[in-house]
């Protein structure tokens, strides 16, 4: 790709980004969800449900608010994701995508300005949750640092699913195939407790649970103790690469059928 085709490219993605998710934080019927549905599921477990610490074998120095933050922190990642493959529906289904497919030289920058938005808005919804986590006394005993990395990948990976489906698609009634995948497999880890303390059927399904290593991995960085951190990025890498044949898979769909 020489410069100038870079410098097209650029421009493509950037501006899909940039109206993406100025459409999001300034429209209410799209941020009121984005913000709300984590902060809810923050002091519904972190709060209501804290007691579960003091079962036998939950051994988790930091605190349940902690324990907690790391699975509402990978929820609004995932459905920062999903949330943004509606956006992308609703482009389709209105005919703005239809016009950006006709105008875009490089139609896989689309895709790639709608990732960038996507990270964009989980970044503001985790910045919010984190601070009003340290208000309420979480207590961070490793560095975190990574943690960060690990769900921007899972941010991306449910993008992609869901650009998927609604280039697919092309319609706002694809949401239900985008979002409940994800809620199975996010509800389907240790978001209670950790793995050791579920049984039966639901441990051995959350044992196969890639989002399982997600948490695992994230928690062990929040309290400085690592575990299955290869696990997790190798799961996150693998599944981003995967969701991006499917997404661009989608794409041509979408350019085949003329949208």
């Amino acid at each position: 790709m020489t410069r100038p085709e870079f410098r097209v490219y650029r421009s493509v993605a950037l501006g899909i980004a940039w109206r993406t998710v100025h459409n999001a934080l300034t429209t209410p019927n799209i941020v009121i969800p984005t913000l709300a549905f984590p902060f809810f599921f923050f002091i519904a477990f972190a709060g209501g449900l804290s007691q579960l610490q003091h079962l036998p074998g939950f051994h988790f120095q930091q605190g349940y608010t902690a324990f907690q933050y790391v699975f509402v922190i990978l929820q609004s990642a995932a459905f920062g994701g999903v949330f943004t493959g509606f956006g992308i529906a609703r482009d389709f289904e209105y005919g703005f995508a239809r016009r950006l497919l006709i105008a875009s030289p490089y139609r896989s920058a689309l895709v790639l300005g709608y990732a960038i938005s996507a990270v964009i808005r989980w970044f503001v919804v985790a910045t919010l949750l984190t601070v009003a986590a340290f208000a309420v006394g979480m207590n961070v005993g490793g560095g975190g640092v990574e943690l960060p990395g690990l769900y921007l990948l899972a941010n991306a990976a449910a993008l992609l699913w869901s650009a998927g489906i609604a280039m697919r698609l092309r319609t706002i009634q694809a949401g239900p195939a985008m979002q409940m995948p994800v809620f199975l497999a996010l509800f389907f880890a240790p978001v209670y407790v950790p793995l050791s303390l579920l049984s039966g059927w639901i441990h051995h399904v959350a044992q196969a649970n890639p989002v399982t290593y997600f948490l695992e991995a994230g928690r062990g960085f929040v309290s400085g103790d690592t575990v299955h951190v290869g696990i997790a990025f190798g799961s996150a890498l693998g599944l981003g690469v995967l969701f991006t044949i499917w997404a661009i898979r989608g794409l041509r769909d979408a350019e085949t059928t003329g949208a």
